[in-house]
């Protein structure tokens, strides 16, 4: 099965030269994902809290697009800014996988993109391979 590229209009467009996401034998893979506003492409500063929120819900919201929820990702990275923020992060983190959570890692990246503080990708299983 040859890969599709994925895209929604609801979710960040990309600021360089990658897919919002590829889909191929079943699964998702979301790149990178920070705090964008997707409407203005703004990027949104504000605690650790707010960014990771606003990470995560446009991660959901391209899982929502390609038919798939939460329940679905099977694996997420997590990429810091500041490590020290570790336990604030995972505070909001797991209020969206609480049951049953994805396989994870998170670092300490040197610098991200754009300076934002949270950057996270996933990959999520789709229950009919597209």
């Amino acid at each position: 099965m040859a890969k599709k590229i994925f895209y929604t209009d609801n979710a960040p467009t990309p600021k360089g030269p990658y897919s919002q996401a590829v889909i191929h034998n079943g699964l998702l893979y979301i790149s990178g994902q920070g705090p964008v506003d997707p409407e203005t492409g703004t990027i949104l500063r504000g605690t650790i809290e707010e960014e990771t929120e606003i990470t995560l819900n446009n991660i959901k919201t391209i899982i929502e697009e390609a038919g798939a929820s939460l329940k679905d990702v099977i694996k997420v990275t997590c990429y810091l800014a500041d490590m020290d923020d570790f336990g604030r992060f995972n505070d909001v983190y797991k209020e969206y996988f609480n049951d049953e959570p994805p396989a994870r890692t998170t670092f300490q990246a040197g610098r991200l993109p754009m300076d934002i503080q949270v950057e996270m990708d996933a990959i999520v299983a789709l229950s009919k391979a597209d």
